[in-house]
C-alpha cells in the first residue's frame, strides 16, 4: 500500500497586472466624467456599471493555470501530465528566448507579458504535433513542483 502524500491541486488566475487595472481605473473616471454634466446620480450609476462591466471582463477572460486529477491546464487546453517531461521554470528573458527567433511555432503558448516567470515543458506524447507548453505564472517554481508532484502520484498509480 502506498504511503504517498495526496496530491494538491495548485490552481492560479493570470489576472491583469498593475497597467491592466490602471486601465480600468481609467475608464471607470472617464464614464464618471461623461455623466457628470447629468448629475451625482448619473456619475454614480455610469461609475458602478463601468466598473462592474469591466470587473467581470476581466474575471471572464483572465486564464486559469491548474494541475489538478492529473492534467496541466492552461486556459482552456489541458494535458495529462504523464505526457509531459521535466517542467523547467525559466525567467523574462527565457521567455523572450522561446518566444523569439528559432522558436517552434507549434508550440503552446499561454503567455502574460506583465508575468516575468513562466514554466516550459516538452510534450513526450509522439501523437501530439506540440513539442512543448510555455505557461505564464506569477508562482511559476509552485507551478513546476506541482507538476512534478502530480506525474511521481501518476507514477505511483501505474507503477
Amino acid at each position: 500500500m502506498s504511503t504517498a502524500s495526496p496530491v494538491r491541486p495548485y490552481r492560479e488566475r493570470l489576472w491583469p497586472g498593475p497597467f491592466g487595472w490602471a486601465m480600468v481605473a481609467v475608464a471607470v473616471a472617464v464614464a464618471a466624467l461623461t455623466a457628470s454634466p447629468l448629475g451625482t446620480g448619473a456619475v454614480v450609476v455610469a461609475s458602478a456599471a463601468t466598473l462592474v462591466v469591466l470587473v467581470g471582463g476581466v474575471l471572464l477572460t483572465s486564464s486559469v493555470v491548474a494541475v489538478r486529477e492529473g492534467e496541466l491546464v492552461a486556459g482552456s487546453a489541458h494535458i495529462p501530465v504523464h505526457l509531459l517531461g521535466e517542467p523547467r521554470v525559466i525567467d523574462r528573458a527565457g521567455v523572450h528566448a522561446a518566444l523569439g527567433p528559432g522558436s517552434d511555432a507549434r508550440d503552446f503558448a499561454l503567455v502574460r507579458s506583465w508575468l516575468s516567470g513562466a514554466v516550459v515543458v516538452a510534450v513526450l506524447d509522439p501523437d501530439d504535433p506540440t513539442p512543448q507548453w510555455l505557461v505564464s505564472s506569477r508562482r511559476a517554481a509552485q507551478l513546476a513542483a506541482a507538476i512534478r508532484q502530480a506525474q511521481a502520484a501518476h507514477s505511483e498509480q501505474i507503477g
